[in-house]
């Protein structure tokens, strides 16, 4: 049910702008009209499937309950490369949070920017 409402959320976030800017500078012919809206059909793909990446990710991260794993930021680019940042409390929770990201569906490469706390 979160997954879906984050869906909706970063739809409506992308929909809005591009509404705002058409009615502003709305294209006069057919062709103008058909290639803005594939390219606002791409982008809005684009932009929903990294937010369902990120998405179950974060989620997974949040039920493994170690504390420093739901403090972890969770980016997800065009193409499928996750980048994790952020403090973990050891290497074994840096390990776990890759290990969950490079099993996430739609994940090409992680990129892991993780520090483990000093004292930790």
């Amino acid at each position: 049910m979160k997954s879906k409402l984050a869906v909706c959320l970063v739809l409506s976030a992308f929909l809005v702008p591009a509404y705002s800017a058409y009615a502003n500078d709305t294209p006069t012919t057919g062709s103008e009209i058909k290639a803005d809206t594939k390219r606002a059909v791409k982008t809005t793909k684009t932009a929903i499937k990294d937010s369902v990446i990120t998405t179950k990710i974060k989620t997974k991260l949040a039920a493994e309950h170690p504390g420093s794993l739901t403090k972890i930021k969770v980016d997800t680019d065009a193409n499928g490369i996750v980048t994790l940042s952020g403090f973990v409390n050891s290497r074994d929770e840096a390990e776990k949070a890759k290990s969950i990201a490079r099993n996430t569906k739609g994940v090409t490469q992680v990129k892991a920017h993780l520090k483990v706390q000093a004292g930790k």
